[in-house]
């Protein structure tokens, strides 16, 4: 049996003034011609689909036009889970539809799935909540998965019928997934789980890699992180999503993998090569698996200068990648050379001014003057200061800090009245 493992798609993401669009649909074509190449039985897509809860018609088309291509009519399963950013009513709207052609939308972490068989010969011969049995074309074995969309801590929870709310989540999970496993899953199928959540090894001090749109998750109201020991030991692999990267979190008790998403979707993930993951699955055996380079899509590039021309030097040489500079400068940059760097690039995100000193006597006077210059406000360069410092880490300040800086600039325009 095999399966293609993908995750985070974003669709409708957009990063700063530019739309990703084409390029998603550039690199979704080639992950349904990887399918295609790979002769693969089923693709699982752990969450993220959309990069919003309110996706436009372009980015929701996009997805059915690549699931219903990646389902080859029926012949090949599909099974697709929400992540944070997706609405969960949203991703369980098509799924009559989508059935029909073999495809599974999960959106809750207690969905149970009705039977259901395509013409082609897919069949859903067993459900529980958060688990499905597949009958797949031409194979003996069956897939069987267990499915865990994400979900805060209290909906899973909530979801999963836990009363008391101080259970630890790990523990309530783990008890979740072993009894899913405990009966459904033996070493006459092929046995998957596919979550989207924060997973990390419990004796690892270093975590796997959070990138910046993702940290809410944990941080802000999110279900905390998921240890590698959680999961069954029946499970052969652990489709996960969430995590930009590709990384492999642990081999124990299975392959426990980060497919990585399609794109390069922040400045964090400059550079980075993504992947599909194609896993080669046996009833009661070890799975094999291994990682598939995408090459669609721009790069993701920064540089620092302090020379003007050496900045014009290296976005001559990446133009056709999107690229974050910054200036080093002492006091401003002038406006006839931010006028020929915005003209070197069509993909230049807004120049990152970096002053080397400043003035004590005047300083207000002088920010305001050089704001006014710039064209840019108060509020605007503190929000794009704070994304670009070690404490912001990409996120813009919440409200609460937004609004302390706007209550301290209102004491210092009184002080100069």
């Amino acid at each position: 049996m095999k399966i293609l493992h993908t995750a985070d798609w974003h669709l409708g993401k957009r990063l700063e003034q530019f739309s990703r669009l084409d390029e998603q649909k550039e690199v979704l074509n080639e992950i349904c011609e990887i399918a295609e190449r790979e002769a693969v039985d089923a693709v699982v897509i752990a969450g993220d689909l959309f990069d919003n809860f309110s996706p436009s018609s372009e980015a929701m088309e996009l997805l059915y036009s690549t699931l219903h291509r990646l389902s080859n009519f029926g012949s090949r399963a599909v099974i697709a889970i929400a992540g944070n950013h997706d609405s969960p009513e949203r991703i369980d709207a098509p799924d009559a539809l989508a059935k029909v052609s073999g495809i599974i939308f999960v959106g809750f972490p207690n969905a149970q799935i009705r039977p259901f068989e395509t013409k082609n010969g897919i069949k859903v011969t067993k459900t529980d909540v958060g688990f499905v049995e597949l009958q797949l074309p031409a194979l003996a074995s069956p897939l069987r998965l267990i499915l865990t969309p994400y979900a805060n801590e209290i909906r899973l929870k909530t979801f999963l019928g836990v009363e008391k709310a101080e259970e630890n989540l790990r523990q309530m999970l783990q008890q979740h997934w072993q009894q899913l496993a405990d009966a459904h899953c033996d070493d006459r199928g092929v046995n998957m789980l596919v979550t989207h959540l924060y997973v990390m090894r419990q004796d690892d001090p270093t975590p796997p890699e959070e990138p910046d749109d993702e940290r809410p998750i944990l941080h802000i109201g999110g279900a905390q992180a998921i240890y590698t020991e959680n999961f069954p030991a029946q499970i052969q692999y652990v489709a996960l999503g969430h995590l930009h990267r590709y990384q492999t979190v642990s081999k124990q008790p299975c392959p426990i993998i980060y497919s990585s998403s399609p794109l390069a979707y922040s400045f964090a993930e400059a550079n980075q090569t993504k992947y599909v993951v194609i896993i080669e699955a046996e009833a009661g055996t070890p799975v094999a698996y291994r990682q598939v380079a995408l090459t669609s899509g721009k790069k993701l590039l920064r540089g620092r200068f302090e020379q003007v021309d050496e900045a014009l030097a290296w976005l001559d040489e990446n133009q056709d990648a999107l690229v974050e500079l910054t200036i080093v400068t002492d006091n401003f940059l002038e406006s006839s050379d931010k006028k020929r760097l915005m003209e070197a690039h069509a993909g230049l995100m807004p120049i990152i001014p970096e002053i080397r000193t400043k003035t004590s006597a005047t300083s207000s006077d002088t920010t305001r003057e050089l704001l006014q210059q710039e064209g840019r406000g108060m509020e605007e360069l503190f929000i794009n200061y704070f994304k670009n410092s070690k404490e912001g880490k990409g996120q813009a300040p919440n409200e609460s800090l937004l609004g302390v800086f706007k209550e301290i600039l209102a004491l210092d325009e009184d002080d100069n009245i």
